[in-house]
C-alpha cells in the first residue's frame, strides 16, 4: 500500500531563500541535496519520485519534508549541532602533561612517545588514567 503524499507548503520567503541558496557558490553536497529535494516536494512531487531523481532514499526525503513542516527551512537543510564527547582532561591537567613532555624524557629513552606520555602521566599522578 502506498503512503499518502506529505502535504508541504513552502512559503514565498523560503522559496526565494531556497532558490538563492541553490544559485550560490560552493555548498556541502548533503545540504544541496536536501534543498533540491525540498524544492521538488514544494512543486508537488511525491517522495519516491524525488528519491528516484536524487541520490536519496524515500525515507530521507520524507524526513526532510517533516523537518520543514515542524521547524522551517533551516531545520530542513541543516542538522542540529551535536554535543560531542566530553573532554578527557581539564586545562590544568593538559598544562601539566605539556610541561612534562617539554622536559627531558625518562632515562633510557631518546624521545617521548604517546604510550610513554600516557604511562608517565599516570605514574606521576598528573591524570587519574590515560588510554
Amino acid at each position: 500500500m502506498a503512503r499518502c503524499p506529505i502535504p508541504i507548503k513552502v512559503n514565498s520567503k523560503d522559496r526565494s531563500r531556497l532558490e538563492q541558496f541553490l544559485r550560490a557558490g560552493v555548498q556541502q553536497v548533503r545540504v544541496v541535496l536536501r534543498a533540491l529535494a525540498l524544492r521538488q516536494l514544494a512543486r508537488g512531487a511525491a517522495a519516491p519520485r524525488v528519491a528516484q531523481a536524487l541520490p536519496l532514499t524515500p525515507k530521507a526525503v520524507r524526513q526532510i519534508a517533516h523537518r520543514y513542516n515542524s521547524g522551517g527551512l533551516d531545520r530542513a537543510l541543516y542538522h542540529k549541532q551535536r554535543p560531542g564527547a566530553k573532554p578527557l582532561l581539564n586545562d590544568s591537567q593538559k598544562q601539566r602533561v605539556v610541561a612534562m613532555v617539554c622536559g627531558k624524557p625518562p632515562q633510557g629513552r631518546a624521545r617521548w612517545t604517546v604510550r610513554l606520555v600516557a604511562e608517565e602521566a599516570v605514574k606521576r599522578k598528573l591524570v587519574p588514567r590515560a588510554g
